[in-house]
């Protein structure tokens, strides 16, 4: 089943809550909840979900389904942005990078860098990056969260805020017409933010699906990022802000 973004949304939300309702869904997505039925019944059908009145719940043993169809979603694009992304970090540096399968491309870009110091709290991440011998890689602790792999929790917070990073490699679930950068875990979120906060520059990988989906948490404003590396120009008058806040932006096609 070829999923469309806000299937691959909906999975994702499934994931972390046990359970999903038809009018919770059209309210966050602000489409009809004949849309969502319709989403519903297809992932129902393809035996990613259980219908229950009133919406659906997570069908045993799928709790990776939603990452594993994200970490597909537009490969190539994320490819290019990763391999641009890359090419910008040099030997020698400190980097910091969180959840998410566009950081982990770019982590497959770094297996030729030398001399690294990676603290993530993506396990995909550091077991990528552990192909390369020229790089140490410090895991920031916290809970994990078995649906793609990230450690997230205050204990995660705590770890990062020993560090000062030279780079910040970080991803987002959704990106916001007026440059928010916005995700679904509240708890991610913090992590986020706290990465921002102990980077010396932050790099932000972000293909273009990011422009067409809606998450309810806001980790911060592109105008505090140094980069951002997508594979389409930024929607509406993003560019024209993006000059005004003196973020770099880089299209990656």
């Amino acid at each position: 089943m070829s999923l469309s973004f806000r299937q691959s949304d909906i999975l994702e939300i499934a994931s972390t809550e046990g359970r999903v309702t038809v009018e919770g869904l059209a309210e966050r997505f602000g489409v009809t909840v004949q849309t969502i039925r319709r989403d519903l019944t297809e992932l129902a059908d393809a035996g990613k979900l259980d219908r229950v009145h009133g919406g659906a719940v997570l069908r045993s043993g799928v709790s990776n389904i939603g990452y594993e169809d994200r970490r597909a979603l537009n490969a190539d694009a994320k490819t290019r942005i990763a391999q641009t992304c890359a090419a910008d970090i040099p030997d020698g540096a400190s980097i910091f990078m969180n959840i998410g399968t566009s950081t982990e491309a770019v982590a497959r870009q770094l297996l030729n860098h030398k001399n690294l110091l990676v603290v993530t709290n993506n396990i995909n991440v550091a077991n990528i990056l552990v192909e390369n011998p020229e790089c140490e890689i410090i895991m920031a602790g916290g809970v994990l969260r078995r649906t793609d792999g990230g450690l997230i929790g205050n204990l995660t917070v705590s770890a990062i805020r020993q560090f000062k990073f030279d780079i910040a490699v970080i991803g987002c679930s959704a990106l916001d017409t007026d440059g928010d950068l916005l995700d679904f875990d509240f708890q991610e979120v913090q992590v986020s933010q706290a990465i921002i906060e102990k980077a010396r520059r932050t790099f932000l990988v972000a293909d273009h699906s990011k422009f067409q989906r809606s998450a309810p948490a806001r980790i911060g404003s592109i105008a505090e990022l140094d980069t951002v590396y997508s594979d389409l120009p930024l929607p509406g008058k993003l560019p024209e802000h993006c000059r005004e806040w003196q973020t770099d932006v880089i299209i990656c096609d």
